[in-house]
C-alpha cells in the first residue's frame, strides 16, 4: 500500500472476505479510500480555479526554471496570440523583446513590451511571482493589455495640447484677419501696401479655418445610438464612395459573416467612419476594398475594412492614429485620430489589424 501511495496509484484494494486480518484490511481500505476522496476534491478544486483563471482578463502563465510552461490561461494565449504554450521558446515567433522579458523577468519587477498578433499592435504590461510547487521553482507571470489604456491617456494629452493651441492661436490670428481687412477698405492705400495686406488677410483666414478644423478633434458630440442592421449602413457607404471608387477603378463589397448583424450606435457617426476608410483605400490605389461584419464567440460585432492598396509602412503604421500626422499633401492628419475617438466613444475600438503586400485591414470592434 505504502509502495501504491508513494507512486500516487490508488488502484488496490485488499480482501475483506478472509476471516484472518478482515479488521486490518478494512482500515487499509478506508485508509485508501481517504486518500482516493482527498485526490478527486484536489482535481475538481484544480478545475474550479483552472475555470476562474480562464474567465480573468490577465494571462496568467506558469513557468519552471526549465522554461516548460507548468500552466497556461485562455486569456494568455490570446494574448500572445498562440494555440498551445508549452515552453517559453514558441514566443520567439510572437516577439523577440516579449521572449527576452520571459526569460529574465524577477519576482516583483514589472516590465511592459510591444509587439504585433492577429489582432494588431498590443502594449502590455508583465508582473512576476516567485512561488514553489512540490520542490520545483516556478515562476508564475501575469500580464495585462494596456493597449487602449496608453491610447485613451494620449488622445487625452493631445485633447488638452488642441485645446490650448487653438485657444492661444484663434486669440492671435482673429484681431489680426479683421485689422488687415479693415485696412482693405481704405481707398488711400497703396498698390504694395494693398497687396501685403490682402496676403496677411488671406494667411490669417487659411490658419483661422485650418484651426478650426482641428477643434472637431475636441467636439465630438456624444452619440445618439439606435438599433440597425449593420448592411444597410455598409450598402450606403459604398452608394456614397461609388463615384470615387469608380473613377479610380477601385471595387467597393460588403461581404456579411454571421446573418443578420444588429449594430446599436449613432448612424451617422459611422458612416463617417466607413467613408473616410474607403475613402484612404482608394487613395492608397487599392482595386479591391471588402467591408465585412461579424458577431464572435464574446458576442463582440467585428467590422473590417480590407483592401489590397499601396501598403502602410512600418515607420507610418506607428503614428497613423496621431493627430495632425498624415502622409498625404493635401491631408489634415485628423481622419484616423477623430475615428478612433468616435470608436471609444462607442465603448469600442479602431485598430490597423494589419499592412502588407497581402493587404491592409482596419478593424472595428463593438463591445
Amino acid at each position: 500500500m505504502l509502495d501504491a501511495l508513494e507512486d500516487k496509484e490508488l488502484n488496490f484494494r485488499f480482501d475483506e472476505r478472509r476471516l484472518i486480518g478482515r479488521r486490518f484490511n478494512k482500515t487499509l481500505n478506508r485508509l485508501r479510500g481517504i486518500f482516493d476522496k482527498e485526490r478527486h476534491e484536489i482535481i475538481e478544486q484544480e478545475k474550479y480555479f483552472g475555470l476562474m483563471l480562464d474567465h480573468v482578463k490577465t494571462g496568467v502563465v506558469v513557468v519552471e526554471d526549465s522554461g516548460r510552461v507548468n500552466y497556461c490561461n485562455n486569456t494568455a494565449l490570446a494574448l500572445l496570440g498562440v494555440a498551445t504554450f508549452g515552453h517559453i521558446r514558441q514566443i520567439r515567433s510572437v516577439s523577440d523583446s516579449l521572449y527576452e522579458i520571459f526569460q529574465s523577468i524577477t519576482d516583483g519587477v514589472e516590465e511592459r513590451t510591444s509587439y504585433y498578433n492577429e489582432s494588431g499592435k498590443m502594449t502590455i504590461a508583465l508582473t512576476a511571482s516567485a512561488a514553489t510547487i512540490g520542490k520545483e521553482h516556478v515562476l508564475v507571470i501575469a500580464f495585462n493589455d494596456i493597449s487602449n489604456e496608453i491610447a485613451e491617456n494620449e488622445q487625452e494629452s493631445w485633447s488638452k495640447l488642441i485645446r490650448v493651441l487653438t485657444h492661444e492661436i484663434m486669440n492671435t490670428v482673429t484681431p489680426i484677419a479683421s485689422l488687415s481687412e479693415t485696412l482693405l477698405k481704405f481707398d488711400n492705400v497703396d498698390g504694395e501696401v494693398r497687396n501685403g495686406l490682402s496676403t496677411i488677410s488671406q494667411s490669417s483666414r487659411g490658419l483661422i479655418k485650418f484651426v478650426d478644423t482641428y477643434r472637431n478633434l475636441t467636439r465630438i458630440s456624444t452619440p445618439s445610438k439606435k438599433a440597425f442592421y449593420f448592411r444597410e449602413l455598409a450598402e450606403r457607404v459604398i452608394n456614397l464612395t461609388r463615384e470615387q471608387a469608380v473613377v479610380s477603378g477601385a471595387v467597393c463589397t460588403y461581404v456579411e459573416k454571421s446573418e443578420d448583424v444588429l449594430l446599436y450606435a449613432d448612424e451617422g457617426q459611422i458612416t463617417q467612419i466607413l467613408i473616410n476608410l474607403v475613402k484612404n483605400a482608394v487613395q492608397a490605389e487599392a482595386k479591391n476594398i471588402e467591408i465585412t461584419a461579424e458577431i464572435n464567440l464574446s458576442e463582440h460585432i467585428i467590422i473590417n475594412i480590407i483592401n489590397d492598396g499601396h501598403p502602410i509602412s512600418k515607420e507610418s503604421q506607428e503614428e497613423i492614429f496621431v493627430p495632425f500626422y498624415t502622409t498625404k499633401q493635401e491631408g489634415t492628419g485628423i481622419g484616423l485620430s477623430l475615428s478612433r475617438q468616435i470608436m471609444r466613444l462607442h465603448n469600442g475600438s479602431l485598430k490597423l489589424t494589419r499592412s502588407d503586400e497581402k493587404g491592409t485591414v482596419f478593424t472595428l470592434v463593438f463591445k
